[in-house]
């Protein structure tokens, strides 16, 4: 594998690298980019982890935004390019037939790649796990077009799930034992450890065939494409549960910063109008010159806030980040009543309050704990709609603003619009949170476009688009 890139190449990879950390969302203009440039002058190319941390502040501005540079940097600026040296010297001995064998035949060079594996996750020889990463990608990862020199590109995936590595935890954890390296250490703090570098292989890994891969295709698409975006423009609906675990993580920080957008927002509009008899009368004195201007001043009062949530199995995950986000911004608001729904409703204001000790599973004690389901389990929000219209109106008067978090996937039951109707006529202001791309909005059981006929609907896809919404809509 060559090193990489050649000094001529430098500013079409930098420029590449800048492009694709804007296409993921991340505010670098002119200045951050000039800086970079300056960095890498006089950085150069001799320590790539050095260089790697000055492109990194001099383009970041949060920590959060590292995981998503650090796999665009590998992209554009890679350790080498082509096979690594170290694989094309002592390439793995490939079948002849790549397919995996069938269940209970042999595989030796599985079993080789995962005895050395094994011992190197032991050790925790992180130079031997990146050897073994390429090895590992050469071996399983290559397909299409009969997996032959010209494939079609290369699986982390399927490379990964050849191998197997999570199921060498009982192994490592024995040799561990047998060497008495860690002799303090409980077996639960070893299995977690063992867990970690298991982990870290599994990045080296896709690190090793996004590389491969861009090297076919391009690397501004891979870095499009193939590169996991930052927590808060992960999709709601498509997030998994460790990328959940990190959207949570985001709560108080975005919540601060919505908090203080507010602020803001109502130390403008306690300004008010301009009063013009009161600004001429402090003119006459001066004949108007200068014009000094008074304002009615307002004491806007801080908003009510109604939250109605679907907590389904659908958009529980979208529900659990709002309450979590609105509850961590309370203080905001004069009042703050939530009440979640899959086919009946039920006030959890009180659960969300004393269930911040577990933040993470927070739709899930709702769903347990709440009188939120009736004789079946499927969202039905014309129902749910119905029993809060006859039953907690009172929530809503004429200082409130209801945002409704759903779906609106009604599985094809009355939408019941009369419900929405009453509560639209009493409060401030109803919006519509839907998590769903309005493409989707008049397909199958939706009935998101009949409720946007009442409302106002919006969609809402990730946290990023959430905060947008609440600094935009919620009065002052």
């Amino acid at each position: 594998m060559t090193t990489a890139p050649p000094p001529a190449d430098t500013a079409a990879r930098l420029t590449g690298l800048v492009r694709a950390l804007r296409g993921h969302g991340l505010r670098i203009g002119p200045a951050e980019t000039v800086d970079a440039a300056a960095v890498l002058d006089v950085l150069g190319f001799a320590d790539r982890a050095q260089m790697r941390a000055g492109l990194a502040a001099a383009l970041l501005r949060s920590d959060t935004q590292r995981a998503l540079f650090d796999a665009t940097f590998d992209l554009f600026f890679p350790l080498g390019v082509g096979t690594p040296e170290a694989v094309r010297a002592d390439p793995p001995a490939l079948p002849d037939d790549p397919r995996p064998p069938r269940p209970g035949r042999p595989d030796p060079l599985r079993d080789d790649l995962r005895e050395r594996l094994a011992a190197a996750l032991a050790a925790d020889d992180r130079a031997a796990q990146a050897r073994l990463a390429g090895e590992v990608v050469e071996a399983f990862g290559r397909y299409g077009a009969g997996a032959t020199p010209s494939s079609d590109g290369w699986s982390a995936h399927q490379a990964l799930g050849r191998l197997a590595p999570e199921t060498l935890l009982a192994r490592i954890l024995a040799a561990l034992r047998e060497q008495a390296t860690a002799p303090d250490l409980s077996d639960l703090v070893l299995a977690d450890e063992i867990r970690r570098r298991i982990q870290d292989f599994r990045a080296l890994v896709a690190t090793e065939a996004r590389r491969r891969v861009a090297e076919l295709r391009g690397a501004e698409r891979i870095a499009e494409r193939a590169v996991a975006p930052t927590a808060d423009r992960i999709d709601f609906l498509a997030a998994g549960r460790d990328q959940l675990a990190e959207l949570r993580r985001t709560v108080h920080p975005l919540a601060r910063k919505l908090a203080t957008r507010l602020a803001a927002r109502r130390r403008r509009a306690a300004r008010g109008r301009i009063d013009l008899r009161r600004t001429l009368r402090r003119s006459l004195s001066t004949g108007g010159v200068p014009l000094r201007p008074a304002y009615r001043l307002r004491r806007p009062a801080r908003p009510e806030l109604v939250l109605l949530c679907d907590v389904s199995g659908s958009v529980a995950g979208f529900a659990d980040f709002t309450m979590l986000l609105v509850r961590a911004m309370s203080e905001q608001f004069s009042k703050v009543r939530v009440f979640a729904f899959v086919n009946r409703t039920a006030e959890v204001t009180a659960l969300l309050t004393r269930g911040g000790t577990d933040p993470a599973r927070l739709a899930a004690r709702i769903v347990t704990e709440a009188e939120v389901t009736g004789h079946h389990g499927n969202s039905d929000y014309g129902s749910a709609l119905g029993e809060f219209a006859e039953r907690h109106l009172d929530a809503v008067g004429p200082r409130t603003s209801v945002l409704i978090l759903g779906d609106a996937r009604n599985n094809h039951r009355d939408p019941n619009l009369d419900a929405l109707r009453r509560i639209a006529g009493r409060a401030r202001r109803v919006h519509w949170l839907n998590p769903e791309q309005p493409a989707l909005w008049r397909t199958g059981d939706s009935a998101a476009a009949a409720y946007a006929g009442v409302v106002e609907m919006h969609s809402c896809r990730n946290a990023r688009r959430l905060g947008e919404l609440i600094a935009r809509l919620l009065p002052v």
